[in-house]
């Protein structure tokens, strides 16, 4: 049960004459709207309000059921009609039948307006700051005359609860817009009783039925709708002890709220918290164990550099003019560029296990180059990859080279893996997992890499899916640019990469297979 649930069902109870017990001391509701129907005679003698045309009387049955005499009509039965059982003590009577309004005016002096922004609808209450405003800034709508302890009921959408009670004296003759039913109480009918029925989920289902609210955008229900309504009304002292109970349960609907609400944004962010734990503890170790019979990662390192001097003499990549070699010595890191060497403690974001290494993210992957297309191709763009799941989008986007943008350059093939340098908090990213129609070329707003052999691309990519390598990504140094930031290929490939032995690699990829699912059935 969430907070509006628990605050809906305490309501309802309160409503229904289940929240607090009645006393058989106290006067019966009929006898205090006996008391009313005279009070109504005596207001229309003073010309306050009019009289009905056709007066309700609703009341019990030898049966025991509802009765409803309207006019000079003869009695019919309510009893399908009624929302809900009451206790014996209590009655049913129309809305209209316990209530007045004050009448319209159009302002003449500076008056205090309210209209739906001077209430607060999460908590029902008038803001404490006044509109004050003069007879000629007066909207149209600026008529109903209210005084303190009168209802306001916002009668366009009412399921966004713009109502309260008016509780304070203000500084100048308050003037409500006719956007609001204005509702006063007649005698001994308890106005915050009252409140808490108008706020109950019988009232609002009632109000919100598309008989009573009509319109699309904005839909309203009209005061003859309203003041129709069947209201339940307990015996005046029992509406005092309903509204006193749920005073003293509010703060804890309220505490309950808060706690719901941290509980709702828990279960919202803990799928993709765990999910960053669990990249994270992949990439340092400590997801699959380490097997004494793997091959170091040291020695994979070594067969890299031998590829890498045959890709250089076949042509296909050119010499990294600042070569990075990564070392451990005296439980230091150590990096040598240009035969220069330099401890590099301080940059190591985190500790790895022994038959791991670190490398710059350049020295194990490299790139197909760039070319023009020729001829029809398929364009991979930002929009091409699904960035909730990594993936490319199934629909491909075959151009004739006559349309290709100037950003459609770069050469990729299937088991490439394609990073968005521009706002990479975004994650679009993906493994290029398919062979197209036509040659696929994508836009140079990724950076396209190629894993060397014995560096999984699977790996890789959960690496840099990792909230270490966020991190790096995303630094204020190495991202620039505010609306749409950026890493360049420089920063980008000089990022520490953790590398475990191949078959760990594996190992790794694996693991997280087997666990994506359950994390996302989370």
């Amino acid at each position: 049960m969430n907070a509006q649930q628990l605050k809906n069902s305490i309501l309802q109870m309160a409503v229904s004459g289940k929240l607090v017990p009645q006393d058989p001391n106290d006067e019966p509701a009929s006898v205090l709207l006996e008391r009313i129907r005279a009070e109504k005679e005596e207001l229309i003698r003073a010309g306050k309000i009019k009289r009905e045309k056709n007066p309700s009387c609703i009341f019990r049955g030898p049966d025991n059921a509802f009765y409803e005499k309207i006019g000079d009509k003869e009695p019919v039965s309510i009893a399908d009609e009624v929302p809900f059982d009451i206790p014996e003590s209590w009655e049913w009577v129309r809305l209209r039948d316990i209530v007045y309004n004050r009448g319209q005016k159009k302002p003449e002096n500076d008056f205090c307006y309210i209209d739906i922004g001077s209430i607060d609808n999460e908590n029902q209450r008038l803001n404490i700051k006044e509109t004050i405003l003069s007879p000629k800034e007066a909207p149209s709508r600026a008529r109903k005359i209210v005084d303190y302890g009168d209802i306001l009921y916002s009668t366009v959408r009412p399921y966004l609860h713009n109502m309260c009670i008016i509780d304070k004296i203000f500084s100048h003759t308050p003037i409500a817009s006719t956007g609001f039913a204005a509702l006063t109480c007649l005698d001994g009918i308890n106005n915050e009783f009252l409140f808490l029925f108008l706020m109950s989920p019988s009232f609002d289902s009632y109000a919100n039925d598309t008989e009573n609210s009509k319109g699309v955008a904005y839909p309203a229900i009209n005061d003859a709708r309203l003041y129709q309504a069947f209201v339940p009304i307990p015996p005046e002292k029992e509406q005092k002890r309903i509204v006193e109970k749920y005073k003293i349960l509010k703060p804890y609907i309220s505490n309950y709220k808060k706690v719901d609400e941290k509980l709702t944004q828990f279960k919202s962010s803990f799928p993709d918290q765990l999910k960053k734990s669990i990249l994270q503890q992949a990439v340092q170790g400590k997801l699959a164990p380490q097997e004494p019979d793997d091959e170091p990662a040291g020695v994979l390192l070594e067969r890299i550099r031998a590829e890498k001097e045959r890709l250089i003499a076949e042509g296909k990549i050119k010499r990294d003019k600042n070569e990075s070699v990564i070392y451990k010595r005296d439980n230091s890191y150590y990096e040598k560029v240009n035969g220069i060497e330099r401890c590099i403690d301080d940059e190591i974001p985190f500790d790895i296990p022994d038959n791991w290494v670190w490398v710059r993210l350049g020295n194990i992957v490299y790139n197909r180059g760039q070319k023009k297309p020729e001829g029809d191709f398929c364009y991979i763009d930002i929009g091409s990859i699904d960035n909730k799941n990594q993936m490319l989008n199934i629909k491909e986007a075959i151009l004739p080279s006559s349309e290709a943008p100037s950003r459609a350059r770069k050469i990729v093939e299937n088991g490439d893996i394609l990073y968005s340098t521009v706002r990479p908090y975004l994650h679009n990213m993906c493994i290029i997992d398919r062979n197209f129609s036509h040659t696929p070329i994508a836009s140079t707003g990724f950076a396209v890499m190629t894993c060397h052999k014995g560096i999984f691309n699977n790996f890789l990519f959960l690496f840099l899916m990792s909230p270490s390598f966020d991190a790096y990504a995303n630094d204020v140094e190495n991202s620039k640019g505010v609306a749409y930031p950026a890493i360049n290929d420089d920063r980008l490939y000089h990022a520490l990469v953790p590398i475990p032995p191949e078959e760990e690699q594996h190992r790794i990829v694996e693991k997280i297979e087997e666990l994506m699912p359950m994390i996302k059935a989370l």
